[in-house]
């Protein structure tokens, strides 16, 4: 253990729900090798020990679901027993789930459920662990998307909970300030993680869930968003180019308000800065979305 980390700077402790898979995993894994000592939030003992494996005595697996109140309670408990006066350097804010529809169909426990998980979890963490937070002088970095810069037909729901997070991540940057707290925002290009196949699982069976008079009114707006998803996963980035952005955020003296991360991020920037009917236009031609009918 020494001699594999006797060079890297000890950085103090932080939290990072979602670790199971794809950029949580990453990143707890990143920042442990990094220096830190990370609790990583699992939603089952299996997945804490098949990641505690790789880093055993730097990350504290922890059964955190963010949309249970109960184990966030427990969690920040156990931290706090953990760290004392010490306190955290970092909360690391990676929660995302995405079930695509058209609005007028979906149904609005899925609706929920996206807001639930992408945006009052995060808050819900943010209010435990922030007292650790400040006790520690350590920071907040929040795992948004580029869905919170530019929306896609059928990603009302998830874009509306990534828009969110850009005005939780302002508001906390604000009110934080008189502490020295920085607050940063990942605007997360495409990553190769699970989210895609559970996105075409979620487009895959919008047919039976439509039923047939909703499928046959959005079929081709399902089908346009479900070839950009395909062309979006195959030029994805991996994971741990997002971990290494977190890393910079909780470390550099001079931390970014916002980080577009990922080689897709400034070409989504540049249209979601058009006028919304120039946007609306681009985005038609680029997804082969169906035109107005003359009717």
């Amino acid at each position: 253990m020494g001699a594999e980390i006797s060079t890297k700077p000890k950085r103090g402790s932080v939290v990072v729900p979602g670790t199971s898979t794809g950029i949580g995993s990453a990143t707890a894994l990143h920042l442990a090798e990094n220096g830190f000592h990370v609790f990583a939030g699992v939603r089952r003992d299996e997945d804490g020990e098949a990641l505690s494996a790789h880093a055993p005595d730097k990350l504290t697996p922890l059964i955190i679901d963010v949309t249970d109140e109960s184990t966030i309670t427990a969690a920040t408990s156990a931290v706090a027993d953990a760290v004392g006066k010490r306190g955290l350097a970092g909360l690391v804010n990676n929660a995302g789930i995405a079930k695509p529809a058209p609005i007028e169909y979906q149904p609005m426990a899925d609706f929920r459920w996206q807001l639930e998980v992408n945006l009052f979890g995060p808050v819900a963490m943010i209010q435990a662990f922030l007292p650790q937070i400040r006790r520690g002088g350590g920071r907040i970095v929040n795992v948004g998307s580029i869905g919170g810069l530019l929306v896609l037909p059928l990603n009302g729901a998830y874009s509306a909970s990534k828009f969110g997070m850009r005005a939780i991540t302002d508001a906390l940057r604000l009110e934080l300030r008189q502490w020295n707290i920085h607050v940063s925002l990942i605007e997360v290009a495409p990553v190769k993680t699970a989210i895609f196949g559970k996105t075409y699982a979620e487009l895959d069976g919008l047919e039976k869930r439509l039923g047939e008079t909703g499928y046959k009114l959005y079929e081709k707006q399902v089908a346009a968003v479900r070839s950009a998803t395909e062309k979006a996963a195959a030029d994805a980035d991996p994971p741990l180019v997002i971990a290494k952005v977190i890393a910079h955020a909780l470390t550099s003296d001079k931390p970014k308000t916002r980080y577009l991360a990922g080689h897709g991020g400034k070409a989504v920037a540049v249209a979601a800065a058009l006028p919304d009917r120039a946007r609306d236009r681009a985005l038609v031609r680029e997804l082969g979305l169906p035109k107005p009918s003359s009717a």
